[in-house]
């Protein structure tokens, strides 16, 4: 986990250290000019979450314990706990919009199993049922003697429960930005909520059209997400990583934005009553030229994207990363730009490079 979420290259400088090399003399390869004798200091949130399959078996108990359950794993980065426990469901079960209680599908019918016993029992879907009873305004302390899960994180999960709430309360996207827009929507995406979450708890329309709306309202008011790397040192001094995290708590990109997005429409030039589906980034995608009638040097420098294969489940294994990797190898020998996309983790084994 160490080397996976701060970029801290074990297997390298463990490497070197065999050889006879000391830290002091070991360079940094995330700095690139400092050395490796140091402690990690991040400025981010990591949160790994595994991916658990055991309704793929019949007469298989659900309970958790010491013992190895899990199939594959995610790992979400961020700037609050709030953020990085949404993304990770998503990115564990694609079918969730975020952590949610019953809306999530995945508590118990209490005919069943009592909401209590839920919360006593460690299963693959007690976080679900501990965020229902949160949102049915148990409190931290009651949860807290069920469960024994630490009160800082069932505080955190309560922050969530409580922006929901708040958002539900709105009549519409319109009564949801009537008042300090900019720093509502901000606060919700700090917090980890999805567009389509923020869409269906103001009534919006459904799925990827009420999705699309809040995303239009979004940017038009300028909130948007910024590129952070993993630096290993809180900023501190100058990183040269390629490890890279995107979140709605900061100002600036630490990269360079490349020349290539320029046919993006700026943010205000948005109307904010607009609430098609289809973006005004996507009629500017629409509109530019295809790629096949550009030069191929250009084609170099826009870059190719890899998406990886996310979390492992029953069914896949390894050889999806060894697609990733091996097609970034690829276009790096062929001279295109590159960069992967994946959640999970065990791309970033043991260096992040």
């Amino acid at each position: 986990l160490a080397s996976k979420a701060t970029g801290y290259p074990l297997a390298y400088v463990a490497t070197k250290l065999s050889l006879g090399k000391n830290l002091v003399t070991i360079r940094n390869s995330v700095t690139k000019t400092t050395t490796a004798c140091f402690e990690p200091s991040l400025d981010y949130c990591v949160l790994k979450m595994p991916r658990w399959d055991l309704k793929k078996f019949s007469q298989v108990s659900k309970k958790l314990g010491s013992s190895m359950l899990s199939v594959g794993e995610v790992m979400s980065i961020g700037r609050t706990f709030e953020e990085v426990i949404q993304k990770a469901c998503r990115m564990v079960n694609p079918a969730l919009d975020g952590l949610e209680g019953r809306d999530s599908g995945l508590v118990v019918n209490e005919d069943e199993i009592s909401l209590e016993d839920q919360l006593k029992t460690p299963t693959d879907t007690r976080l679900f049922a501990v965020q229902a009873a949160l949102e049915d305004g148990w409190s931290v302390d009651k949860v807290y003697q069920l469960t024994k899960i630490d009160k800082w994180f069932l505080s955190k999960l309560k922050n969530i429960a409580t922006m929901r709430q708040a958002c539900k309360e709105k009549q519409d996207l319109d009564d949801l930005v009537s008042k300090n827009a900019v720093e509502r929507l901000r606060s919700l995406k700090m917090a980890g909520f999805s567009d389509r979450q923020i869409g269906r708890y103001c009534d919006a329309a459904q799925g990827q059209r009420g999705e699309a709306q809040v995303r239009n309202l979004r940017k038009a008011y300028g909130v948007l997400p910024v590129v952070k790397q993993i630096d290993t040192l809180a900023a501190e001094f100058p990183a040269q990583t390629n490890y890279l995290y995107m979140t709605y708590s900061g100002d600036d990109d630490d990269i360079p934005e490349s020349h290539h997005t320029s046919h993006l429409p700026s943010p205000a030039a948005n109307d904010p009553g607009v609430k098609a589906p289809r973006t005004p980034s996507t009629l500017a995608f629409e509109k530019r030229k295809p790629l096949g009638v550009q030069t191929i040097e250009d084609a170099k420098e826009r870059g190719v994207m890899v998406l990886g294969c996310g979390a492992y489940c029953i069914g896949s294994s390894v050889e999806f990363d060894w697609c990733a990797v091996s097609a970034a190898r690829q276009l790096r020998r062929d001279g295109f730009k590159s960069i992967i996309v994946n959640y999970n983790p065990e791309t970033v084994s043991t260096d992040y490079d």
